[in-house]
């Protein structure tokens, strides 16, 4: 299987750990990657402001891949629900597929809708499975006990991904953290969002969110906060000391990428798997476990 990978603006920028130990584990687990020049922003930030620039820019980066003849994987959630979202619409009418690539034809591109886009959590549990990821598991993590982060959009619009997961009750990440050995931990609000999305424009607002679910997850004892959107962890990780600090509280929670995790199990040496980039160092995580 071959996916062209898609970064998007914030991995590259604010995540470099997540791209390189991602590139890892598709490694381990047989996934080719293909790397596109050409894609740039997914478009989701311009959505307010302008929903047919949006729309365009993300057209524009399906139409590259397509030209690869690729499906598009992608790291961060919000990538992945609008490129889906922008495919499903222009692949649901004749009169959108054309008039998509009138304005495609301005940049050079065309767009026959031919490919798929999926996060990389998905490719792990619908093109992978579980199976041959516990096949490959070369550590085993039992000794850890995480909480998962599901986030917003790697679910939502649900019939864009195909209600692949249940929103209400999301079990997919967990089952994958699972194959690893390591257990997950049920806790009060693991729906929430991050806050992310609110960061912009009003801080206060987005620390509080993110303050309420590191308070719960501190609570339960997990080793870490298992994160699959970069801008997700940029609010539990990279906000974490800022949020101690207006809150005078302390964590000390690490925040992981999902594929840090199965790097420890599928046996990558800690020092490929970036984990001197994490903001909060997963110290006495490692300790519970021999990996090398």
């Amino acid at each position: 299987m071959e996916y062209a990978l898609f970064l998007g603006c914030t991995a590259p920028i604010r995540a470099k750990n997540y791209e390189a130990t991602a590139r890892k584990v598709c490694e381990k687990l047989g996934i080719g990657v293909v790397d596109v020049p050409d894609f740039a922003c997914c478009g989701f930030p311009l959505k307010n402001a302008s929903a047919e620039a949006a729309f365009l820019i993300a057209a524009r980066n399906l139409a590259a891949a397509e030209e690869r003849g690729v499906d598009v994987m992608t790291l961060c959630s919000s990538c992945a629900a609008t490129l889906a979202e922008v495919n499903r619409e222009i692949r649901s009418s004749r009169t959108v597929m054309d008039r998509t690539n009138l304005a495609l034809a301005d940049v050079g591109r065309h767009y026959r809708g031919t490919i798929e886009v999926k996060h990389f959590a998905k490719v792990l549990w619908e093109d992978v499975g579980l199976e041959a990821i516990r096949g490959k598991v070369a550590v085993d993590l039992s000794p850890l006990t995480v909480a998962a982060h599901p986030g917003c959009h790697y679910l939502k619009p649900s019939d864009v991904h195909n209600h692949f997961d249940d929103v209400e009750d999301p079990r997919t990440l967990d089952e994958i953290i699972h194959t690893t050995g390591a257990a997950t931990v049920p806790y009060e609000d693991k729906k929430l969002c991050c806050g992310g999305a609110v960061l912009g424009f009003e801080e206060s607002t987005a620390l509080a969110m993110a303050k309420q679910k590191l308070d719960v997850v501190k609570g339960t004892g997990a080793d870490a906060l298992i994160s699959i959107c970069p801008f997700c962890s940029v609010m539990y990780e990279d906000n974490q000391g800022k949020i101690e600090e207006a809150y005078d509280v302390e964590y000390g929670l690490p925040v992981l990428y999902l594929p840090q995790l199965l790097g420890l199990a599928l046996g990558v040496p800690e020092k490929e798997l970036w984990f001197k980039m994490n903001r909060v160092r997963p110290t006495d995580m490692l300790a519970k476990i021999a990996t090398e």
